[in-house]
């Protein structure tokens, strides 16, 4: 397992991440899993014994079962393992129950506290854009809490490139604590955030953490052109909230690719799937979860998969989606006047205008 730089920050994450969706899983997270703390412990020494030393979950996983439950698992492992979190969504019926208000984060922070049994948390993240509540007010909270060691980093997931923006300046200018993190989807599914999350990421100086890497599943060859999900999938599911499919032809190319390559490297696609997002610019550290053990033992051994070039370049070119403006206009004029974020994208489209 290798081991990478969360960020500015002087933490060092591996680069898997245990995701606990499927922790104590119940209403729509069920069809994600309804793993106990006995199979919860399984996993994490699982886990373990690969080298990974960070796992994530929130508070909004099954009103809260998740931390509850892996705040069981824990027990004897806890100074081995960071423990991320999430807030920002409703866990009570009131007007204050949810959102960025530092009423609601700080509250959330010791609810989270207390379901998992724990002092601090390694990484809060709040898990949406709040935008009814000033920055300034969301930014001091979380600064407050860090100040008090109840957290020890801070991490956004789900913001635009202009939020990260924002963010960054407020806590530059405040003096407040900037996030080391920003936790993204992101996958050859979608790529959507290479146009500006990735970028807003790498020029802020936050690690990427991505959340469900194989697109809900659907990059782990079970889903294929006109047929029908497998029985038990989470896809064929009618209860489960399925990804977007938005360019259907270009994800089932993609898929196929990741079939023939897993073919010849004699592996499962999602492990090429997975080893593709690892060699991205900015990425910090993938979120995998499983339903079962066998599952999460084919994922973990993504990192030892190393894919070639010439594959590299054949799933990005299925994969890329079209260039937007103003970064087509950019890719035919910056030249060699770029930075680092900037060439995590255009970098994609070398020879883009030949």
């Amino acid at each position: 397992m290798r081991y990478r730089q969360l960020g500015r920050s002087g933490l060092r994450v591996s680069e898997l991440t245990l995701g606990t969706m499927g922790f104590g899983g119940s209403g729509r997270f069920a069809d994600v899993g309804d793993i106990d703390v006995a199979d919860a412990q399984r996993q994490l020494d699982l886990c373990l014994d690969a080298g990974i030393n960070l796992v994530d979950t929130a508070d909004a996983y099954s009103d809260g079962a998740s931390e509850e439950v892996l705040g069981e698992a824990l027990k004897g492992r806890r100074d081995r393992l960071l423990v991320a979190t999430k807030a920002r969504f409703p866990t009570g019926p009131g007007p204050n129950d949810q959102g960025l208000s530092r009423h609601h984060l700080i509250a959330a922070c010791e609810d989270s506290l207390r379901r998992m049994q724990l002092d601090h948390i390694d990484l809060l993240q709040v898990h949406e854009w709040d935008g009814s509540v000033p920055l300034e007010e969301t930014l001091e909270a979380l600064d407050s809490l860090v100040r008090s060691g109840k957290v020890r980093y801070i991490g956004s997931s789900n913001f635009s490139g202009w939020h990260l923006a924002k963010a960054k300046g407020v806590a530059e200018r405040h003096g407040y604590e900037a996030f080391v993190a920003s936790q993204i989807y992101y996958s050859l599914e979608c790529r959507d955030a290479e146009y500006e999350l990735i970028p807003a990421a790498i020029d802020s100086g936050a690690g990427v953490l991505v959340w469900s890497p194989l697109a809900g599943g659907r990059l782990t060859g079970k889903y294929r052109r006109d047929t029908p999900a497998p029985e038990g999938a989470r896809g064929a599911s009618t209860t489960a909230d399925p990804f977007p499919i938005r360019e259907a032809d270009r994800l089932y190319d993609t898929v196929d690719a990741l079939v023939e390559i897993a073919a010849a490297r004699e592996c499962p696609p999602a492990q090429v799937a997975l080893a593709w997002l690892l060699a991205r610019p900015g990425v910090t550290s993938l979120i995998v979860g499983a339903r079962d053990e066998a599952q999460l033992a084919d994922n973990l051994a993504a990192t030892e998969l190393e894919l070639s070039a010439e594959e590299t370049a054949r799933l990005d070119a299925i994969s890329r989606p079209p260039l937007l403006y103003p970064y087509w206009h950019q890719a035919a004029s910056l030249g060699d006047r770029t930075s680092p974020a900037d060439r995590a994208l255009l970098d994609n489209y070398a020879g883009y205008f030949d």
